[in-house]
């Protein structure tokens, strides 16, 4: 520190806690720029240290800002208050949370800042932690009891984290015990959003979670709408999926699994697995070639699909022979349901078309599922 020795010996009219034009000393630049050296020398020389810019921050602010670790013990170690807030009521965490200093936060909540401070805006350091994504200091904040759930306009951490589509934060969110169905300004909750920008991932997380399906946003509208709507297919299979789930798990509390008691193996996306290849494959034919335009609807209603349901459903494909594609879409849909329930589908399906008045159809559609050959087609000559 040369230099600034040089400066204060020899130079009588500096003045030690002069400002520039945003309102900031040298021990405002020292801390900002992280010169400790600096810093130390100017606290020996008898600085202001508790000076504050045009923006309200004090050298606090700033060396949390930028995330500079020495700087920032130096300064609590020497007595600035880190409850001050600038002129936008932040404090120094949020000051580190917002600069994604993890390492910085973890130290100011060790050294006793308040997790829950929010700025006049109402921000929480979770909600700074949310827009960026970090899990770090998001699970610190949850550590050192950080609330989960305050609302800026609304607006909580978890919709900020499933609107970045952070699927990580989101599931560290929901172990935290966040509201799933708190509504932001548009009445929108964390589901609506997924069902919105269709975030399939974060809207399983939801879904698992036990997300209101019921809710409605300013338009009048559930997140099954606002999938359909935008013409998110897969994400309205899955609500639909979920939907179906949920209501047969409440009229079959009894048949619950409590060793899994964390849905580890529930899932709403597309099946893909080896064992249901065969019988998939059949349901697409059963759609495609063999049931009647409104035959799947029979189906679906015979099933407990709701109007909603298949609304959402026939939302998506138009045309003469768009009753295919929705057809397919709703068998996937009942499968994933009777194989939840432990049914086997082969015969539930054998028995329902046979209700819908379809006894041929039931027939050679239990033969393909069970790998028997149908009746060979007679070529026709016309």
């Amino acid at each position: 520190m040369p230099v600034l020795a040089f400066i204060m010996e020899d130079l009588e009219d500096v003045a030690l806690d002069h400002a520039d034009k945003l309102g900031r000393t040298a021990f405002h630049r020292a801390a900002e720029h992280g010169q400790l050296d600096a810093l130390d020398f100017l606290v020996g020389s008898g600085c202001d240290h508790s000076v504050k810019d045009k923006d309200g921050n004090t050298a606090l602010h700033l060396a949390a800002s930028q995330g500079h670790m020495d700087v920032l013990q130096r300064l609590v170690d020497i007595g600035l208050d880190l409850e001050e807030q600038n002129t936008e009521g932040l404090t120094a965490l949020h000051a580190a949370a917002e600069g994604i200093h993890a390492d910085c936060v973890v130290f100011l909540l060790s050294a006793g800042s308040n997790v829950n401070a929010l700025t006049q805006k109402g921000l929480s350091c979770f909600h700074y932690a949310a827009r960026s994504g970090s899990e770090d200091m998001s699970r610190a904040l949850v550590k050192a009891g950080g609330r989960t759930d305050v609302a800026d306009k609304g607006t909580t951490p978890m919709h900020l984290a499933v609107k970045h589509n952070f699927p990580g934060l989101v599931q560290l969110l929901i172990e935290a015990h966040s509201d799933l169905d708190a509504m932001d300004i548009r009445q929108q909750t964390p589901l609506h959003l997924a069902a919105e920008h269709a975030w399939q991932d974060v809207a399983e997380m939801l879904l698992i979670a036990g997300a209101d399906l019921s809710l409605r946003d300013k338009q009048g509208k559930t997140a099954l709408a606002v999938a359909a709507r935008s013409n998110h297919i897969s994400l309205v299979d899955m609500i639909i999926k979920a939907d179906r789930f949920y209501r047969w798990e409440k009229d079959h509390l009894s048949c619950r699994d409590d060793s899994d008691l964390s849905r580890k193996n529930l899932t709403f996306k597309q099946d893909h697995r080896q064992e249901t290849q065969q019988l998939r494959s059949v349901l697409w034919r059963l759609a495609s070639r063999y049931l009647r335009p409104n035959e799947w609807k029979k189906l679906a209603y015979s099933w407990q699909f709701t109007e909603a349901h298949v609304c959402a459903i026939e939302q998506q494909w138009t045309g003469t022979r768009s009753y295919q594609e929705h057809g397919h879409r709703m068998l996937l849909i009942w499968l994933h349901g009777v194989a939840t329930a432990g049914k086997n589908p082969s015969k539930a399906l054998f028995e329902d078309l046979m209700a819908i008045g379809r006894r041929d159809l039931a027939e050679s559609t239990r033969k393909m599922a069970n790998g028997e050959p149908t009746a060979p087609r007679r070529c026709t000559v016309m």
